[in-house]
């Protein structure tokens, strides 16, 4: 391999070979390659955290805004709040032994929010009625 001799210095092992050259190009991209890809997958990540925010804040805002389950005269409502729609339905609660004593019964709400990217969050409680 040739190297280049500088004759100010007199060193015969002055400069890099060009596969030193290639070698440490090669390095040089592979770790910028590497940080790219991370820096990718952390805004992608970031973005599905931020819509997840706005879906759990655009429901907890849906779920105070409800009316008591009495007042509603249906067993579903819809609506739309901050450009993302929103469904919720009402069905009986199945599962425990009502206490016959007590003036309250549990009912199942179901509310499901999508925002207009199309990203959805699925929301089951339940919510304590008073009997009639």
């Amino acid at each position: 391999m040739c190297r280049e001799i500088r004759p100010e210095t007199g060193n015969k092992n002055a400069g890099f070979t060009l596969v030193e050259v290639l070698v440490a190009i090669t390095i040089v991209v592979t770790v910028l390659s590497a940080i790219g890809l991370l820096t990718g997958a952390s805004s992608r990540g970031v973005r599905s955290l931020e819509q997840h925010v706005a879906l759990v804040e655009v429901t907890r805002s849906v779920i105070a805004g409800l009316p008591s389950l009495n007042q509603l005269s249906s067993n579903e409502a819809v609506g739309e709040l901050y450009g993302s729609r929103w469904r919720m339905g009402i069905s009986p609660f199945v599962g425990t032994a009502a206490i016959p004593e007590s003036p309250w019964v549990p009912v199942r709400v179901t509310i499901r929010v999508q925002s207009p990217s199309g990203a959805a969050l699925d929301l089951e409680t339940v919510r304590l009625q008073r009997k009639p």
